[in-house]
């Protein structure tokens, strides 16, 4: 049972974030392209730092902790899981974050007037004017 550590924990991480979806309504899963869009970058680039660190003998994986399921270059699978699991989780939380601050993110429609959205801070300066009597 201990060759499925890693995958328990990813696991966990997922539980204790996914329900942010439906109760806070983020929409991260809903908007599917956008998560695709931010998560390709950062597999890819993982996964190539991984598997030099691996081939210069520098990384190693537990064999006992991890499925044994092995990619090519001799990554496993369960890392590259790694890279999904964890930038969806804190993709979750800070839009989780976002949503009950009530932050835009920048990519809502302008209102009916056609004004742009206002500033996070409410100020049409975005803050710089923060301190200033």
């Amino acid at each position: 049972m201990r060759h499925f550590a890693y995958l328990a924990v990813l696991a966990g991480c997922l539980v204790a974030a996914l329900w942010l979806e439906p109760v806070l309504r983020v929409n991260v899963l809903r908007r599917w392209r956008r998560l695709l869009l931010t998560l390709l970058p950062v597999v890819l680039v993982f996964a190539l730092w991984d598997l030099a660190a691996i081939a210069a003998g520098h990384w190693t994986f537990d064999p006992e902790q991890t499925t044994g399921v092995l990619l090519p270059g001799g990554l496993p699978l369960d890392e590259v899981l790694f890279f999904v699991a964890v930038p969806v989780c804190a993709i979750l939380g800070f839009e989780a974050v976002r949503a009950v601050r009530g932050w835009p993110a920048g990519d809502e429609p302008p209102p009916s007037g056609g004004e742009p959205p206002p500033a996070a801070n409410g100020s049409a300066t975005g803050g710089a004017d923060r301190g200033r009597s």
